[in-house]
């Protein structure tokens, strides 16, 4: 493969798009960030989903350093953008090859193709992209999901992601499946997740403009109706199959993602999840350091939504889950129950969120990983069936508003309010 003087060597080989979806995914960081910035997008084309969803995703003060992709001519890519007027000519500058991209690190940088190839030409990329980037700078790319289409790339990202990952997406509904990957080499201030916007998350499957389905709710009533259709085959007289098959719609709902309305006031923290308090109370738990804690417990019910929320903005410093029963969330003994804990480094210091089973609940779904920031109020998992949230908040830091008993509801409801 002959590289091209314009742009980094992808190790392209064949054709492999980028639908408009995964395109929304490869810019949700750029466009999760409220504040100026600088963004760098490689391998651009005029017909790209990926340059037009990067366009749509600025804001005033924001400044786009594009390159073109190998086949793609810098002059056609500066017409295409000059047609979209003003506002978008003072704002996107068009370079001949990435070496004249040096003016301004980039917060935010993106590979418009999906990379395929050789595990040297995919480290080659990353690895010639990396002096492009500012400190804390995160960088999206794709690549198909199925390994017989990105050569060893694949791997290579994989590899990455374990050193460097700070979340990525499977986009099945694009042709070719995608993979897109999120990795950030240098470490990020938490206090940039203050004022981030909730990102954009593909595992929530639209319904309404309002409400979503999680994608393992769509897995499980897939399941559900496959299960229907055996049963129907396999025993034509019996009703048996109408069991899984009225089933669906239920479990369907129980992984109900709504849209919710965040509080803005920098000093609120937000229910992590839908359900009723259990507790409020101060403690000493030394695994997350020295001092009181104030724990707020919330019980979900079967009924209540099971996506849980971040309570604050902040960046994920450590993930560890701990051994258990699967005692009822109500009880005293559900202290002990399996629990994965998700320890944010904020502004306002150290606040945990903690994930416990439940009597039916057996299985949870973290999306976070460690060195991810995360806005107030944004997904990161959920918990299968009946199971309790708690929020952990330092006890000299913070002051509860709720007791008891009250109803709260998932990233919309006040439950404390920092000093």
């Amino acid at each position: 493969m002959t590289q091209s003087p314009a742009v980094l060597p992808t190790g392209r080989s064949g054709p492999v798009r980028i639908g408009e979806r995964a395109a929304r995914v490869l810019v949700a960081e750029l466009a999760r960030i409220n504040a100026p910035k600088a963004a760098l997008l490689v391998d651009a084309s005029p017909e790209s989903p990926v340059l037009a969803a990067t366009i749509a995703a600025l804001l005033p003060g924001d400044t786009l350093t594009v390159v073109p992709a190998g086949s793609s001519d810098a002059g056609i890519l500066r017409e295409h953008l000059a047609a979209h007027g003003p506002w978008v000519a003072d704002r996107v500058r068009v370079v001949d090859a990435l070496a004249d991209a040096e003016a301004e690190a980039a917060a935010v940088a993106i590979i418009g193709e999906p990379l395929t190839g050789t595990v040297e030409e995919t480290r080659a990329t990353l690895d010639g992209l990396g002096k492009y980037l500012d400190t804390g700078a995160t960088l999206s790319v794709a690549t198909p999901a199925f390994t017989r289409r990105t050569g060893d790339a694949g791997d290579e990202l994989e590899r990455q992601a374990a050193l460097h990952g700070v979340g990525s997406d499977l986009l099945l509904r694009n042709n070719p499946p995608l993979r897109v990957y999120r990795l950030r080499f240098s470490p990020a201030n938490a206090a940039a997740a203050v004022g981030m916007a909730p990102a954009y998350r593909p595992s929530s499957v639209p319904l309404t403009r309002t409400m979503h389905i999680d994608s393992n709710g769509v897995a499980a009533a897939g399941i559900a109706l496959g299960l229907a259709a055996v049963a129907r085959a396999a025993r034509p007289t019996s009703k048996l199959w109408l069991l899984p098959a009225l089933a669906a719609a239920p479990v369907a709902a129980f992984f109900r993602d709504p849209e919710r309305e965040v509080s803005a006031d920098p000093s609120a923290v937000v229910a992590s999840a839908d359900g009723k308090v259990l507790s409020v109370q101060r403690l000493s738990d030394e695994r997350f350091g020295d001092g009181e804690w104030l724990r707020i417990a919330v019980f979900l019910s079967v009924l209540d939504v099971h996506v849980n929320r971040s309570p604050v903005a902040g960046k994920v410093v450590d993930y560890f889950v701990t051994d258990g029963g699967f005692a009822n969330a109500m009880k005293p003994d559900a202290e002990h129950n399996v629990a994965a804990y998700t320890v944010l480094d904020t502004t306002n210091g150290t606040v945990v969120v903690a994930q416990r089973t439940g009597l039916i609940a057996r299985r949870i779904v973290q999306r976070a990983p460690v060195g991810s920031l995360l806005a107030k109020g944004e997904r990161f998992g959920l918990i299968r069936f009946g199971s309790r949230t708690d929020v952990y908040l330092p006890a000299d830091g913070a002051q509860p508003l709720v007791g008891p008993g009250d109803r709260v509801i998932g990233g919309s409801s006040v439950i404390a309010r920092w000093h």
